[in-house]
């Protein structure tokens, strides 16, 4: 299963991938990945005084009532944080790349079956988590005026850069991960780790966990927001359960006719 025993794509059936071969791969693979990436920090890097238009949006929105502001604690503090912007743009626009190269390295030291599963993982992941991330990206400029708000308007509201971009960069990356749990419930399942019986008594304490996610990810004076996060959530874990479920009952017909067939 391992990727050293993938075999050579000029190679016959059964031959192995020299190592020679198999590292000269892995560094060509790899100089393609390293270059989409620095394509993608370089338009990254470009595009850092629009993304930092938008994160900026809620505290003007504050700074209309109380004296508002975001600050850098350093002299170098705009320019550390137009990389780190310019870093994780790089790595979300060249993730087309450095994922298709290294799946493209591993997929030969795969099994027909691990194939199915890792390609089906990953057609379903990166979408949901791409939905979940955009979600977060609409849903933190709420967040940042509730949170604010409890501060008096007779107080100022100063927020370190840094601080103030990780912030958002976790509600963005948490709401995306949410949005990928399902998917994992059902590799889970498909590996016989967890069967759809427990995933299925287990409903209600799922439904308290993801109303209380979107609550918290969503802290606006409205419940709309929070049940347009809520809302996606479940019906993606009534999807997995429905998967998981055929896939259970679909392993249990072929065990029962499997002694039939042996007769």
């Amino acid at each position: 299963m391992t990727a050293l025993a993938a075999t050579a794509v000029d190679a016959g059936p059964g031959a192995r991938m020299p190592l020679s071969a198999h590292l000269r791969e892995a560094r060509n693979r790899a100089s393609r990945a390293a270059v989409a990436l620095l394509v993608g920090v370089v338009a990254g890097y470009l595009l850092s005084d629009q993304i930092m238009d938008l994160v900026r949006g809620p505290i003007e929105v504050l700074a209309a009532s109380r004296d508002a502001s975001l600050n850098y604690d350093s002299i170098t503090g705009a320019f550390d944080l137009k990389l780190k912007i310019a870093l994780f743009a790089g790595v979300a626009l060249s993730s087309p790349v450095w994922m298709y190269e290294l799946l493209a390295f591993l997929a030969p030291g795969l099994d027909r079956r691990e194939k199915r599963y890792t390609f089906g993982f990953i057609a379903a992941s990166v979408p949901l988590f791409a939905v979940g991330c955009t979600t977060g990206f609409l849903l933190f400029p709420h967040m940042v005026e509730l949170l604010a708000g409890f501060a008096s308007t007779d107080d100022s509201t100063l927020l370190q850069a840094s601080a103030y971009v990780d912030f958002i960069l976790k509600i963005v990356v948490a709401t995306g991960i949410a949005f990928v749990l399902p998917v994992f419930v059902v590799v889970l399942n498909l590996l016989g780790v967890l069967p759809a019986r427990p995933i299925a008594a287990s409903w209600r304490i799922v439904v308290v966990a993801i109303v209380l996610f979107s609550a918290i990810v969503t802290p606006a004076a409205d419940v709309l927001s929070m049940f347009l996060v809520a809302v996606p959530m479940a019906f993606l874990f009534l999807a997995a359960l429905v998967i998981a479920w055929w896939h259970d009952r679909a392993i249990a017909r072929r065990t029962a006719l499997a002694p039939l067939t042996e007769v």
